[in-house]
């Protein structure tokens, strides 16, 4: 099964921390202050790396499918 990242636009406040840790899968829109997810179904040889992104989010707005 393979894993997706799912961004919840309307808790996002564009901080960030997922695209310092992980700029391969995240990427924030300066102007919008918004995550856009560059891959949303990243390899599974990357999934502590995108696992670690998710959870560094302070307001919560990433989560980790399958």
């Amino acid at each position: 099964m393979s894993m997706k990242i799912v961004a919840d636009l309307d808790k996002c406040e564009g901080l960030g921390m997922c695209e310092a840790m992980a700029n391969d899968f995240f990427e924030v829109d300066e102007d919008e202050d918004r995550v856009h997810v560059l891959d949303e179904n990243p390899p599974e040889s990357e999934r502590a790396h995108v696992f670690a992104a998710v959870q560094a989010c302070p307001v919560l707005a990433l989560t980790l499918e399958g």
